[in-house]
């Protein structure tokens, strides 16, 4: 069976190395945020190309956290529906009320004219989600976000290491706290996403690019306030041990997590070249996946096509031993928990038709061909 993820393979892939790190953590007998989660949040924030990286529980934890400390705690924040419900959760997890806009047909990722339309007095905050491995378009998001005065948050869970061209306008997302006109990019530059809105949160969930072999995620900022903020929030308000000096949660990346991550980083480039690689091969056999918009590195998380025969193209490819799953079949705006009455054609129409394909850096050529050959058999 050739799966659509298979975080196992990743797992065999680096297994010496990954056996030994955890080892060690064993051995030191240091267990919750010690001295490898430490180095994992200077590492992954270089990475990045960001001055702070604070690790937590999870992806979903890392939005929470990330919309707290920028000090969104009411309000409404405008977003994706064709995402993971995480996005919506966090959101409201924060005390705030998700809102949400049309996708571009063409790229599935948030439309900026659809997102300034929803803009009311009420809107505190846009998360840009990175669908796919695709950045958003940050450049016209952050022109919006600060031209009204909001804060441009970076869901990331799916973009570890893609990149986007910003400042082509001269304009860059606000900061916390910065006035209208705020800072200004002097030429446009290629930069890692999580690195370019006021805050990011990124998922190390075990099927991502940058996966661990549990549950983990981080927040990525360069803005100091946020940073120590988050650091307080993930661990129940503590300025010293013992005592809150704020509310708080319990949100910690463990040190086996954080030695796990360590290795997969080094080899993560490696692996995102692996995956354009594939989907190079698929854009060569289809042609109706997402368009890649001109200025972006793709990281391929998922490799998705579009058919309005989905549900009929998945069944052909289970019978052939290939899995492929539906991201997402239900819009959060559809959702019971999230059901607001509000149509937003577009999404609609990509839950009914889009289908992912396997995509890891682990698929050898004869499995991708195989996944091409059995697709191009559907009639």
């Amino acid at each position: 069976m050739i799966l659509c993820s298979n975080p196992r393979e990743q797992y065999t892939a680096h297994r010496d190395e990954i056996d030994a790190a955890m080892a060690a953590v064993l051995q030191n007998g240091r267990y919750i945020l010690g001295p490898e989660v430490e180095a994992f949040e200077q590492e992954f924030a270089r990475y990045c190309e960001a001055k702070h990286a604070v690790g937590v529980g999870s992806g979903t934890e890392a939005l929470h956290i990330a919309l707290a400390a920028a000090g969104i705690d009411n309000g409404e924040v405008i977003t994706t529906a064709h995402t993971a419900v995480a996005t919506a959760v966090a959101i409201r997890l924060a005390g705030a009320t998700p809102v949400f806009a049309d996708i571009d047909p063409r790229t599935y990722l948030l439309d900026p004219e659809r997102v300034e339309a929803a803009i009311t007095p009420r809107t505190r905050a846009i998360i840009a989600v990175h669908l796919y491995g695709q950045p958003a378009d940050l450049d016209a998001l952050g022109a919006i976000a600060k031209k009204h005065n909001l804060l441009l948050i970076e869901d990331c869970a799916q973009a570890h290491g893609a990149r986007a061209t910003v400042g082509a306008a001269g304009l860059a997302p606000p900061k916390i706290g910065e006035e209208p006109g705020g800072a200004s990019l002097a030429a446009p530059t290629a930069a890692r996403v999580g690195s370019i809105g006021a805050v990011a949160a990124f998922s190390f969930y075990p099927t991502k690019n940058l996966g661990a072999i549990g549950d983990g995620g981080a927040v990525v900022t360069n803005d100091a306030e946020i940073a120590e903020r988050a650091r307080l929030l993930r661990e129940y308000g503590w300025r010293e041990r013992y005592v809150s000096s704020e509310d708080g949660w319990n949100s910690r990346l463990d040190e086996l997590q954080a030695a796990i991550l360590r290795v997969k980083l080094r080899h993560l480039d490696d692996d995102n070249a692996r995956r354009r690689a594939i989907a190079a091969q698929y854009d060569a056999a289809f042609d109706n996946a997402p368009c890649v918009r001109a200025g972006v590195e793709h990281v391929y998380h998922l490799y998705v096509i579009a058919n309005e025969r989905r549900d009929a193209v998945q069944q052909h490819l289970r019978a052939r031993d290939i899995g492929a799953l539906v991201h997402y079949p239900v819009p959060v705006h559809l959702q019971p928990a999230y059901a607001n009455g509000q149509s937003l054609p577009h999404t609609e129409r990509a839950a009914k038709t889009v289908l992912s394909l396997p995509m890891y850096p682990e698929l050898t050529a004869d499995q991708v061909q195989q996944v091409i050959d059995a697709v191009r058999s559907f009639t």
